[in-house]
């Protein structure tokens, strides 16, 4: 792809308020976002569109915090999703050594120390396969009258002058707009083409990814076990089709390691997972096919340039050891709508400067605290080093042990924390 500066326009063309480019979780929620709010939007993706809502697309799930399911029902999306999202009424976090073994100082949240009556308390996020993230969200974007669905297509060129934006397609199509969103992930290539530098590196870390069936229902608690070579994540997940009671399994080992894991047969990998996993659920089986991510951080040093924000894990990709990597990227999207839609209302260009700068100043602060946040904890707990484990197990148990700081960190699991956008809020912009 190409990118120059210059300011391209086919005259004849209106151009469009917003080109989003990349059709995932965070581009997919960006576009119906926009259009729901009256923005004129384009999203492109080189995939067919309903290829992402296949059940082998990816094998994933994802932690919606209870602010971002606040968003997904001003959008009209949470009645679709909602059957198949399984609630997370506690956490409880662990160490533990190679056996698997937890440590008998933990740390335990409820769902109802954040509320202001425990009786009718939400909550505190929930899980959703990405099939039906994606499902829904195709289905709502396909009546927006706002969006246009440009797929399968892909950008070979973009412009960007003082007064628009021009994207020419691999198709021959040009399209014009006063704002291009890169939401195409932490590889996406429009970051570095604008020449926008970012801290990256890897963990060294495969994230793999798998479903666990176990005859105890898991009664909505996600546990994180802090193992020697990285957390292993156990998800509460909706019971499957035959009744099955299931969590989703994010295991996290060393990239070494973890590739050799994923080439054992079926009966020594279930050994090895069975032995992490536990016994707290009672027999447990590794079902179905094994996904594998490797894991490494990328923080873009600034997110907006010339006609051009970036969104999501083009912004921020994170560590997934606190689950919150979606939903900082629910609240760049909230944050974004809000500012075009202030600027249209006063008529105002709503990809200026200007306007961008507001969005990344609102955007900074808090994507940087999760930055630093997972990456010191994955730091703190992925080793066996003893003095360190003391460490962590007392400090595990001493904010067990305060209801105050328990609360806190509840809200911050919440997404209740900071300034809010107006749809996290649950209102429109």
């Amino acid at each position: 792809m190409d990118s120059r500066p210059s300011d391209p326009v086919p005259a004849h063309s209106a151009p469009f308020d917003l080109a989003v480019v990349g059709a995932g979780l965070n581009g997919s929620l960006l576009a119906l976002a926009a259009g729901e709010s009256g923005l004129s939007t384009a999203l492109i993706d080189r995939v067919p569109l309903a290829a992402l809502a296949e059940a082998a697309y990816d094998g994933r799930t994802t932690a919606l915090a209870y602010t971002s399911q606040r968003l997904f029902a001003a959008l009209g999306l949470w009645d679709d999703v909602a059957p198949h999202a399984e609630p997370i009424r506690d956490i409880r976090i662990s160490d533990a050594g190679h056996d698997g073994r937890a440590s008998p100082f933990f740390l335990h949240f409820d769902h109802r120390e954040a509320a202001e009556d425990p009786e009718t308390a939400a909550p505190m996020g929930w899980i959703v396969e990405n099939r039906f993230l994606r499902a829904a969200l195709l289905r709502r974007l396909a009546t927006c009258t706002k969006v246009e669905l440009v797929s399968p297509d892909e950008v070979v060129e973009t412009e960007r002058g003082p007064a628009r934006a021009g994207l020419t397609l691999k198709s021959g199509r040009r399209l014009s707009t006063r704002l291009i969103a890169s939401a195409e992930g932490r590889l996406g290539s429009m970051r570095e083409e604008a020449g926008i530098g970012a801290r990256s590196w890897s963990y060294e870390q495969i994230a793999i990814v798998l479903v666990a069936h176990h005859d105890e229902p898991h009664r909505g608690v996600a546990q994180e076990k802090f193992l020697p070579g990285g957390p292993f994540a156990i998800l509460p997940m909706t019971d499957g089709p035959a009744g099955e009671h299931r969590s989703s399994i994010v295991w996290t080992e060393r990239s070494d390691l973890a590739r050799r894991l994923l080439e054992l047969d079926e009966p020594r990998f279930q050994a090895e997972f069975a032995r992490r996993f536990g016994d707290h659920l009672g027999p447990v089986v590794a079902a179905g096919p094994r996904w594998s991510y490797p894991l490494r951080l990328v923080h873009a040093e600034r997110y907006i340039d010339t006609r051009l924000v970036l969104v999501g894990d083009a912004a921020h990709g994170i560590h997934p050891i606190a689950g919150q990597g979606y939903n900082l990227g629910v609240r760049d999207i909230a944050a974004l709508v809000e500012v075009m839609i202030d600027a249209k209302r006063l008529g105002l260009d709503v990809g200026a400067a200007d306007t961008l700068e507001r969005y990344a100043q609102w955007r900074r602060s808090d994507n940087l605290t999760m930055v630093a946040a997972t990456d010191l904890l994955n730091r703190l707990f992925s080793n066996d080093i003893a003095p360190l484990r003391l460490v962590r197990d007392a400090g595990l148990a001493a904010v067990n042990r305060v209801p105050a700081l328990r609360k806190f960190f509840v809200r911050h699991a919440m997404g209740l924390v900071g300034d809010l956008p107006k749809l996290i809020r649950g209102e429109r912009p």
